[in-house]
C-alpha cells in the first residue's frame, strides 16, 4: 500500500492494487475515543472502498482476453481482442445479461473498465424472487434476485434440501447479480 499527501492537498491518494483511491483528509482524522489498530484499520478501508469510483482508464492496448471494459455504458468481460498497430478490435460478454458486444479502439486510446468485486454471503432463504443473505457482520442483504437458469435452480436445490450455502455476488457499476453458489464448510 502507497499512502501520498502534502500539506497543502486535501485529498489522500491510496494505492492499493495499481489502483488510486482518493480519501480527504478530515475522513482520516480519527476521533478522541480510544479505537484499537485493527478497528482503526477496519474504519479506514471501508472508507476507502465507499469513495471508490466505479471505472477506471486503461490504455486499449493493455486489455487482455478474461479482463473488463465497458462497452455502450456497459461492464463486459473481454473474450476476444486482435490488435493491430492502428486499431484494437474487442468482443466482450456483458457481465449481467450475458450479450455480446463489439468495439475499436486505437492502442494509445484511453479505454473505461469496471471496477468488478466479488463478495460472498451465507444464503438464509428466497422470498418473491429476492435473495436474502447474511453478510459478514450479521446483517441482512435483500437486494439481489435470484438469477434465472442453472443458479437458480441450485439455489432452489438449495432451500428445498435446507442446506447451509455460500452465494458469490459479482458487483460492477452499481449492478449486483449471484453467479455461483457452493456448500458452506461445516
Amino acid at each position: 500500500m502507497f499512502l501520498s499527501f502534502t500539506r497543502s492537498s486535501a485529498v489522500l491518494l491510496i494505492l492499493i492494487n495499481s489502483f488510486y483511491i482518493p480519501i480527504s483528509k478530515q475522513s482520516l482524522q480519527y476521533s478522541q475515543n480510544k479505537m484499537s489498530n485493527d478497528e482503526q484499520h477496519n474504519h479506514m478501508f471501508g472508507q476507502a472502498w465507499e469513495g471508490a469510483p466505479a471505472t477506471f482508464f486503461m490504455q486499449a492496448s493493455a486489455l487482455r482476453k478474461n479482463g473488463h471494459m465497458v462497452i455502450h455504458g456497459r461492464p463486459c468481460k473481454i473474450a476476444e481482442v486482435s490488435s493491430s498497430r492502428t486499431e484494437c478490435h474487442f468482443v466482450a460478454l456483458d457481465l449481467f445479461s450475458g450479450k455480446e458486444l463489439e468495439t475499436t479502439a486505437a492502442p494509445d486510446a484511453n479505454i473505461e473498465v469496471p471496477n468488478v468485486l466479488r463478495t460472498e454471503y451465507q444464503f438464509s432463504y428466497t422470498d418473491d424472487n429476492m435473495l436474502y443473505l447474511l453478510t459478514s457482520d450479521g446483517s441482512e442483504k435483500s437486494d439481489v434476485h435470484v438469477p434465472n437458469g442453472e443458479i437458480g435452480d441450485k439455489i432452489s436445490e438449495f432451500e428445498e434440501a435446507g442446506l447451509e450455502a455460500i452465494i458469490t455476488v459479482m458487483s460492477a457499476m452499481g449492478e449486483e447479480a449471484a453467479i455461483a453458489i457452493r456448500e458452506a464448510p461445516k
